[in-house]
């Protein structure tokens, strides 16, 4: 280990090799690792890899052999499988190339990449060699290649229609091993925050107007000028036709793949209606929140006088910890103009952003499902809100029976089963499918809401 800084909690053995490096708390290089010019976050890990000028957000796990090339911005809960070449190094006359990666990136095995690549969060790429530049918006998709058609094929919300189990106790796994004795700043572990969602909005957009431009294209129509007019169409045509109807179509987007070939949207009308659904459960979260500070007093007044704050809309992430965009921007202004002369009132700022975090959060979300629904909160009705309770609470039944359904297609796959003498032997292996905490945990607390949402609509009827 060669100029280095090393947090408190890090593990470091076997064989490694740290050049010019930080390496933040609880995280660990193991069994041959290489760091080099690179900053590894918090409760991290790189084992048997080679990492070169990289910035690290906290809950990475790299493990087996695989590198990154270039330069790259990991921002965080990544998982890269054995064999990843991320940031092809030989496709520039410079060193000027960059990955970046949203939180929740995961490559298959043996995937290669080039840079310049920007991928969305939750983004998941299928074994395979991607040999174009790809700037991939749309969050918790499945990315592959289809070598017959030579198309990149894009399935958006592949994690919330087939996987739901993994991306959930992903979100409780990393909360839990994070084994910082004080847990600031806040990092943001949830696979919906007003990153993701904020990435969600996006995509409903892009995959409207994917739509709509099929639709156009079929009908052998002219495009409307107006994007916004596009979006309408598209919107339209995803609430009247049947799935049937929309999937006949050839859906493709443009600019996710510095190349000539198609690249195919599939199961469009299967994630739009998705993604609604999620981001209405991640509005209706911070409404549940929002009546329980209440006490549940005057629920609708209480509703109906949250105050707004526009600067809390667009986020960044900053190393984990998930800051308003205005107020990262006031900060480099205060830094360049000396308001802020040293460091500890930069930390000032940081622990002020983590104080903020949980109210600022709560205030995207309740801004987000005034837009989504286009319903003013200053004019909400009791029916209305009886409406948004039963919905939330038929989604959220609807999520923990995917989180079992997800989970218990590993015991029923006889490909899984057939190594084992007998039922028994497996359950002793893995545990059984009964005794999963994590299953267990959400229906505890799945029974707990529809126990709350009772006694709200006991309240709202009273008042």
């Amino acid at each position: 280990m060669v100029n280095g800084l090393i947090g408190y909690g890090c593990r470091i053995f076997y064989g490694i090799k740290a050049v010019r490096f930080v390496l933040s708390d609880h995280s660990q290089l193991k069994y041959g690792a290489r760091l080099i010019n690179s900053f590894l976050g918090p409760n991290a890990t790189i084992s048997c890899c080679e990492v070169l000028n990289s910035l690290i957000f906290p809950a990475h796990e790299q493990h087996h052999n695989n590198s990154f090339l270039c330069a790259a911005t990991v921002m965080g809960q990544s998982n890269i499988a054995a064999g990843a070449t991320l940031g092809s190094n030989h496709n520039s006359r410079g060193a000027d190339g960059e990955v970046i990666m949203g939180r929740g990136f995961w490559p298959g095995l043996c995937v290669s990449i080039k840079h310049n690549s920007v991928f969305a969060s939750f983004s998941l790429l299928t074994k395979g060699d991607y040999n174009y530049e790809l700037n991939i918006p749309i969050p918790f998709s499945l990315i592959s290649n289809d070598p017959i058609k030579e198309e990149l094929v894009i399935m958006p919300g592949y994690w919330f229609l087939y996987n739901f189990y993994a991306l959930a106790r992903n979100a409780w796994k990393y909360f839990d091993r994070d084994k910082r004795k004080y847990k600031t700043p806040i990092f943001e572990y949830d696979y919906l925050a007003p990153d993701s969602v904020n990435e969600l909005l996006n995509a409903r957009k892009i995959i409207a107007e994917a739509v709509a431009n099929a639709h156009l294209k079929n009908e052998k129509k002219s495009s409307p000028i107006n994007q916004s007019e596009l979006f309408e169409l598209g919107n339209s045509l995803l609430q009247k036709k049947s799935k049937q109807e929309i999937e006949k179509l050839e859906i493709t987007a443009d600019g996710f793949e510095n190349s000539k070939r198609k690249v195919q949207l599939i199961k469009s009308y299967d994630a739009y209606h998705m993604f609604e659904k999620i981001i209405f459960m991640y509005g209706m979260d911070a409404l549940i929140r929002c009546i329980d500070t209440n006490n549940h007093k005057n629920i609708i007044s209480a509703i109906q006088q949250i105050n707004f704050s526009s600067n809390t809309l667009h986020w960044m992430n900053i190393g984990g910890q998930l800051i308003p965009s205005e107020n990262v921007e006031q900060l480099l202004n205060n830094i360049k103009s000396g308001t802020i002369k040293n460091w500890n009132e930069v930390h000032d700022f940081y622990n002020a952003a983590s104080e903020s975090y949980h109210t600022n959060k709560d205030l995207h979300a309740l801004t987000i499902l005034q837009e989504l629904t286009n319903i003013q909160f200053n004019q909400i009705t009791i029916s209305q809100l009886f409406h948004w309770l039963d919905s939330y609470v038929e989604f959220k039944k609807d999520i923990t029976h995917k989180i079992f359904t997800t989970r218990a297609k590993d015991y029923a796959n006889p490909f899984r089963k057939m190594v084992y003498e007998n039922e028994a032997e497996m359950d002793a292996v893995i545990g059984s499918l009964a005794d999963n905490e994590f299953i267990n945990n959400q229906n505890r607390l799945l029974q707990e809401l529809t126990q709350k949402i009772s006694s709200l609509k006991k309240t709202l009827i009273s008042n």
